[in-house]
């Protein structure tokens, strides 16, 4: 197997343990709010079933498509600079409140106008939720300025205390009987509170707004430099909405229900292992990067891989156990659900490993090409959905057209990638070894799933790690860099009692 040069030896020390207790805080944090926030999602689809599921997803696409605009994708470029910046964290701060709370006004006037093409209940609900537009957007500054200063703890215990103020004040509204617009007023409601606290802790820190804004030096570049970000997180959101707002319109929103699901469990999949891991890697990632250094190379090579070996496994289970997953989470009226989700997984596959390439790209400031790619996934999208949908009728043309879109994404991201320290000679056979245990796993899944499709997943996982052990799938330089980064890890020191490592060897 070809080594893969052990360039984690130029991490720095303290670097190396602050990025790894970022991801274990986020990670933390993601698991306990998304899941009381899927879990959620879950009971409120089956409450909604199918017909009002389906209007709740098209707000919500309609929402998630213009939200983009109040930001222009700046708060990811002030996330860059002040990292390498932080005495201009004032100046950053400023900037952003000014343009972005001029643009959310111009959003929600943009969100109700596209509802207009539904009217009725999706007109009436996308004015009510359109107001979070400018709620939320107070608070993601202040999240994003956490961020910049690698502050995670702050911005993780917000997170869950968001989420959980959330359900609870939209559980009591459905109590009460106030229906989806009790639901929309509790997102407001507990935006709100995010926003005030999250601002409150940031004004208490030592620096200042600096409201004399540099117009030429860093606001006006800033705004330049997102355009292509913002109108790229657009087309995104776009075509990962686009089979819901187009469903909608061709075959009407019980068929957009019965995608529901399936989306759910993309979003919370998406949310829990890509988010967290690249929002917590992004400032670590920024620092490196430069075009001397292979250890900007060396971590997407290693966040690419380390993000495909996580998602097979989940995309295989959810494939050959379709079946009994929806009929153990939803209601018999979303059974339709089921041969969209083994169609739409492998979308999920596809967006975790894109997601690393677009990050990267980013951080190169190359957004101007992920911008066009998007334009490709998206048009695409909107080609195939309209016609399979048009000509079928059946929602699992909306999943082939997304999965065949985000292929496309990642084919155009993967290969203009370059850096030093990322090799795809190296990578190859790890990838290869990759998909055979996969393949030895969906065997053994299928052939125990016959007896219990429980265990049949906990079998096919124990066949899955066996084989990545067995199949020398992580180099040398791999497992040194975990060995080396488990002891900054919640519990680590806990594992180090059993696992030993000699590493004098290892630069």
């Amino acid at each position: 197997m070809s080594e893969i040069p052990e360039q984690s030896a130029s991490l720095q020390a303290d670097d190396a343990k602050r990025a790894v207790r970022n991801v274990g805080v986020l990670m933390v944090a993601s698991i306990i709010s998304k899941g009381f926030l899927f879990f959620w999602s879950i009971w409120l689809t089956n409450w909604l079933g199918p017909t009002n599921a389906g209007v709740y997803s098209t707000v919500l696409g309609i929402f998630a498509v213009v939200f983009p605009l109040t930001g222009l994708g700046m708060g990811m470029i002030a996330i860059r600079e002040i990292a390498k910046k932080p005495d201009q964290i004032g100046q950053y701060a400023t900037s952003l409140l000014f343009i972005q709370t001029t643009l959310s006004g111009f959003v929600y006037v943009v969100m109700v106008v596209s509802a207009m093409t539904y009217g009725g209940d999706i007109l009436g609900y996308s004015a009510i939720v359109g107001i979070s537009i400018i709620i939320d957007m107070f608070g993601s500054i202040a999240n994003d300025l956490f961020i910049a200063q690698q502050r995670m703890v702050t911005t993780s215990i917000m997170e869950i205390v968001h989420v959980v103020l959330r359900i609870m004040l939209a559980g009591f509204a459905l109590y009460i009987g106030w229906g989806l617009i009790g639901v929309y007023l509790a997102t407001i409601a507990s935006g709100i509170v995010r926003s005030l606290i999250l601002w409150g802790l940031l004004l208490r820190q030592e620096w200042q707004l600096d409201w004399q804004i540099d117009w030429q030096g860093l606001a006006i570049p800033m705004l330049i430099d997102t355009i292509p970000l913002s109108l790229g997180a657009m087309l995104s959101l776009g075509y990962d909405h686009a089979d819901k707002l187009m469903m909608t319109g061709l075959i009407g929103e019980t068929n957009t229900g019965y995608l529901s699901p399936a989306f759910l469990i993309h979003f919370g999949i998406i949310e829990l292992f890509s988010t967290a891991i690249l929002v917590a890697m992004y400032p670590l990632m920024a620092k490196y990067h430069s075009d001397d250094n292979e250890t900007f190379g060396y971590i997407v090579q290693t966040l690419m891989r380390f993000m495909l070996m996580l998602a097979l496994p989940i995309t295989l289970g959810l494939t050959v156990f379709s079946d009994d997953v929806i009929r153990l989470i939803f209601n018999d009226e979303f059974l339709p659900t089921i041969p969209i989700l083994r169609v739409y997984v492998w979308y999920t596959l596809l967006t975790l490993v894109s997601n690393v390439f677009a990050r990267a790209l980013l951080i190169q400031n190359r957004q101007r090409y992920t911008l066009i790619v998007t334009a490709c996934a998206l048009s695409l999208n909107i080609v195939v959905n309209f016609v399979l949908l048009s000509q079928t009728g059946n929602p699992i043309g909306a999943a082939i057209a997304s999965v065949m879109a985000q292929g496309l994404a990642l084919i155009l991201l993967a290969q203009t990638f370059r850096a030093n320290g990322f090799n795809w000679l190296a990578i190859v056979p790890s990838l290869g070894r990759v998909a055979l245990i996969g393949a030895v796993m969906v065997i053994s899944m299928i052939l125990v799933g016959e007896i219990n499709w429980i265990l049949g997943i906990i079998v096919g996982s124990v066949v899955y790690l066996v084989g990545l052990f067995v199949g020398n799938v992580l180099s040398v330089a791999d497992w040194d860099l975990l060995y080396r980064l488990t002891g900054a890890m919640p519990g680590g020191q806990l594992i180090r009692r059993y696992w030993h490592r000699d590493l004098s060897n290892s630069r």
